[in-house]
């Protein structure tokens, strides 16, 4: 029985977006929302799936919304939303300091976990979206899976971004 094989998890990249107020949320909500960088409305965060981060989600559920993006979703993000510190946008000069080619490279290394987008020097660490367009489908005070907006929401994220950018 020695030669039991520990299967690690893969790691997955994940969106996180704020969707509601926290005037009555409870301390320790308010708390785990900014050490998500989540600090107002409608403000996104890139993370990975590690547990440690899924436990915060799971402390904030009933303010955030939560999945697996596509490839795609990931890289209109950063491109649209992404920021340096002073507003700037992401450009391709920007990453080859880093060493990366390209800022397709880079999204490319952040959607598959090898790089954290938060960690990246002179980033601002959120993306500030629009409200969707057409608005939220569901109550944004119940969760996803009873026909709101809360909690984990899988592949369904993409459609969210989507109408957010």
């Amino acid at each position: 029985m020695g030669d039991e094989v520990v299967t690690e998890k893969k790691r997955e990249c994940i969106i996180a977006v704020r969707v509601r107020g926290t005037i009555s949320a409870p301390r320790e909500v308010r708390e785990t929302l900014q050490m998500l960088n989540l600090k107002r409305n409608n403000y996104a965060v890139l993370i990975d799936n590690r547990p440690s981060f899924i436990g915060m989600l799971k402390t904030a559920q009933n303010f955030v919304t939560w999945g697996e993006p596509s490839k795609e979703v990931v890289k209109m993000l950063v491109k649209e939303k992404g920021r340096l510190i002073g507003d700037k946008k992401l450009t391709d000069d920007y990453v080859k300091k880093f060493g990366y080619n390209s800022l397709d490279d880079l999204i490319e290394e952040i959607f598959n976990c090898k790089v954290e987008y938060w960690k990246l020097p002179n980033i601002k660490p959120y993306f500030r979206l629009h409200p969707p367009k057409k608005g939220f489908k569901g109550k944004i005070k119940k969760p996803y899976n009873v026909g709101g907006e809360l909690g984990y929401r899988g592949r369904e994220i993409d459609n969210l971004v989507k109408r957010m950018l």
